[in-house]
């Protein structure tokens, strides 16, 4: 993905709507800036600290610290892999022994990675160090398939002990998925898949320590719409479901430079509607 915060420079015009009593873009002029993000040569540099430094014992209490260093790091995906690893295909039982295993460095250089919680209270998980099994997902859209990277944590050391490899339909996120890709690839979808306003929260130009609120029309989204990752998205559960729930947030967080985007989709009987997104 080129770059996802289109909706930073967008979320200028809508400021400017805001204090201005004017919707950005009823000139109908599309912005003509935007902020990247991805910044692969940053990514690459923290990557070899990473391997060139030893993972502190610490670092086992959060998943998330553990997962960064096993994604950077040959050396210890060998040692926090167990070997022969059971590769599960439907009702076929695999292996892969340590001399065949390829190190997986996960979304690390794609600069971004993706989260999908029900609601604001599930996100709490990430932080909570009594959380001991946790699956990395990684959703190929082309393929219609979830590759399931499953560790768990026992002697206080996270391990990776089993990948499954399941059709998309039968992910616990299988009906938000489907409207996901969807949404992602087609323009037109998306905008029939908006909630008339959608909420829209940002950073306020003349405060750095706060933010502001306005909405975004259908009419005007097209300046607003950011760029989605359209083929491939990963999940990290960490106990979180939203197979029942009818709202998903869909989080987009930066690996090395702290931005994060955050879109909110609620469902009212089988449709899932765009209702908010937050920079």
């Amino acid at each position: 993905m080129r770059k996802f915060l289109i909706a930073i420079s967008a979320s200028f015009l809508l400021m400017l709507s805001c204090k201005g009593g004017k919707m950005a873009g009823d000139d109908g002029e599309a912005p003509s800036d935007s902020v990247e993000i991805v910044d692969t040569a940053s990514v690459d540099t923290m990557e070899q600290l990473i391997s060139d430094t030893p993972m502190p014992k610490a670092a086992d209490e959060l998943f998330d610290d553990f997962f960064f260093n096993y994604a950077a790091n040959r050396k210890l995906q060998l040692e926090r892999t167990v070997f022969p690893l059971p590769l599960v295909i439907g009702e076929r039982t695999d292996t892969i022994t340590k001399h065949a295993w390829k190190t997986e460095h996960f979304f690390m250089h794609q600069g971004y990675y993706t989260l999908m919680f029900p609601n604001r209270s599930q996100m709490e998980l990430v932080k909570d160090t009594a959380v001991s099994n946790v699956t990395v997902e990684k959703i190929d859209f082309a393929i219609k398939t979830v590759r399931q990277y499953i560790f768990n944590r026992t002697g206080g050391l996270w391990m990776l002990r089993k990948i499954n490899i399941i059709p998309l339909y039968k992910n616990d996120n299988a009906s938000f998925l489907k409207f996901y890709h969807q949404f992602a690839n087609d323009s037109v979808f998306q905008t029939e898949s908006l909630y008339d306003p959608v909420q829209f929260v940002g950073p306020d130009p003349d405060d750095d320590f706060s933010q502001m609120e306005g909405v975004i029309s259908p009419d005007t989204w097209p300046a607003f719409a950011p760029e989605l990752p359209q083929t491939m998205i990963y999940n990290i559960n960490y106990g979180q479901t939203c197979r029942k729930s009818n709202q998903v947030i869909f989080m987009i967080r930066g690996i090395s430079n702290g931005l994060e985007m955050e879109l909110t989709f609620k469902r009212e009987g089988s449709k899932w509607q765009l209702v908010k997104m937050t920079t």
